[in-house]
């Protein structure tokens, strides 16, 4: 569902249906939440206003009050594969976090996570629980809902290879269920991908394992992210997805970018695929500098590189 920005005394009217809404439902409502506090890249202006998700019911009661009020909308997990535009976005963010995060195991191997549960989270349950299959996914900086709508993978990995099935909120604001052969995973896609359906849950087939030797594989991949990713510094995680027959980040290097910039946004000098904030970047710092490597990698490899992160404005 896309819907054209109000502006003045309809803008003010709609703000106040929705915040009607969400106290009826117990979500809090931040308007005007900057929108640099809530991604990794710390970069973005405010929205329309924030909502913080607090129950399924108040999910669907909120998107059917958006609809009503012509209002845009759009869903936010962890901010870590977003660059929101300096402007910010006219519309209401919905926030599945903390009241959405919950994870239970159903059987043995099998876990039921909400989709605000965040990846590292799940990792330490799994863990807990000695199954194995999240190790490589543990340590990316994001949502389970947010991993699933992308098919993030990290190390050889993707949440394609665990998903049993994901729960989702439609256009309708029905709620259903898709198997994986419906999922429609590929890489950094899936049946979500450019959709306005919501991913409210997510069961996993793990398979049972020995403690030991789980943590020793996610201690072992946190120390390779640690040496070669530049965790220290804001970004969006990988920047460019990888291109058919080589990778960015050899591509970039190879181009002798490494450190390049515009502004505060900066071409990692630890890892190429990486554009980081190095101080107060900002969203346009970030697509010029993006711009540039894209153009200098095709003139230079032939190789055509996409952004990875998703423009919110």
């Amino acid at each position: 569902m896309h819907f054209k920005n109000q502006t003045g005394e309809n803008d003010m009217q709609g703000l106040e249906s929705i915040t009607a809404c969400c106290n009826a439902h117990a979500c809090p409502i931040l308007p005007a939440e900057l929108l640099s506090k809530h991604t990794t890249f710390r970069i973005g202006g405010a929205c329309q206003a924030m909502v913080q998700i607090a129950n399924r019911e108040g999910l669907q009661a909120i998107l059917q009050c958006c609809q009503e009020q012509h209002l845009p909308w759009v869903v936010l997990g962890n901010g870590s594969n977003i660059l929101a535009a300096d402007e910010g976005y006219h519309g209401i963010v919905l926030q599945l976090g903390r009241a959405f995060s919950n994870v239970r195991q159903l059987d043995e191997t099998t876990l039921f996570c909400e989709a605000g549960a965040t990846l590292s989270a799940v990792g330490k349950i799994a863990l807990e629980a000695c199954l194995t299959g999240m190790e490589c996914l543990a340590g990316i900086p994001g949502t389970i809902g947010g991993a699933v709508y992308m098919n993030a993978g990290a190390y050889g990995g993707e949440m394609k290879d665990v998903v049993r099935s994901v729960e989702y909120l439609d256009e309708t604001g029905a709620f259903r269920t898709a198997t994986p052969e419906e999922l429609q995973f590929s890489y950094r896609h899936s049946m979500f991908s450019g959709t306005k359906k919501i991913v409210t849950g997510v069961t996993l087939q793990l398979q049972a394992g020995k403690y030991a030797d789980i943590r020793e594989e996610m201690q072992k991949l946190k120390n390779q992210r640690v040496a070669k990713q530049p965790l220290e510094l804001p970004s969006a995680g990988s920047t460019f997805k990888r291109p058919v027959g080589s990778y960015a980040s050899f591509l970039i290097d190879q181009c002798g970018l490494k450190g390049a910039s515009v502004g505060d946004a900066q071409v990692s000098v630890k890892h190429a695929g990486f554009v980081v904030n190095t101080g107060h970047a900002t969203c346009r710092d970030v697509l010029e500098l993006c711009d540039f490597v894209i153009e200098t990698v095709k003139e230079k490899t032939g190789y055509c590189l996409e952004l990875e992160p998703v423009i919110l404005k």
